[in-house]
């Protein structure tokens, strides 16, 4: 069955290995050139620290995806601790300041973002070792919210605290 079976995932779990750890390099870099701005800002070194969540878990997630020979449970379960550990390093992230006290939208959008990164990789976790429920599909939806999360992140570190 393809949905539990990750050999027949390698295509994607490479795409997305080397796509999130270029991501992640490259956040590294812009934000060491804008270092001095972001800690000028309340709330912008946690955004950024949570970019680097997102994309370290979409590269951890890819490297569990390609071990060869690897048996569902281990998967199972490695996707459940995976989620577990983005998901709590996530909510302890403080999220509040002036500004999103103001807009409230804001702190919505960027929970929803979390909640929709992590959410599927727990259930993905969950499915393959019930083998039933969507297995690594879930694993595709938590790695597309996941990289987006983290480019909306990456680009109000870098162009909106130019504005």
């Amino acid at each position: 069955m393809t949905a539990y079976d990750p050999s027949q995932w390698s295509d994607l779990f490479v795409a997305t290995a080397g796509a999130s750890a270029a991501l992640a390099g490259l956040l590294f870099v812009a934000v060491s050139v804008n270092v001095d701005r972001i800690v000028r800002f309340e709330g912008l070194p946690e955004r950024a620290l949570e970019a680097v969540i997102l994309l370290i878990g979409v590269l951890l997630v890819s490297v569990v995806g390609l071990i060869p020979d690897q048996g569902r449970i281990a998967l199972g379960l490695e996707l459940l601790a995976l989620g577990w550990v983005m998901g709590s390093s996530l909510y302890r992230l403080p999220t509040t300041s002036e500004m999103m006290e103001v807009v409230r939208g804001w702190l919505l959008m960027r929970w929803t973002m979390r909640i929709c990164a992590v959410a599927p990789l727990i259930l993905a976790g969950l499915t393959v070792l019930a083998e039933a429920g969507g297995g690594l599909y879930w694993v595709a939806v938590g790695i597309v919210f996941a990289i987006v999360a983290a480019v909306a992140n990456a680009w109000v570190l870098l162009v909106e605290i130019l504005r």
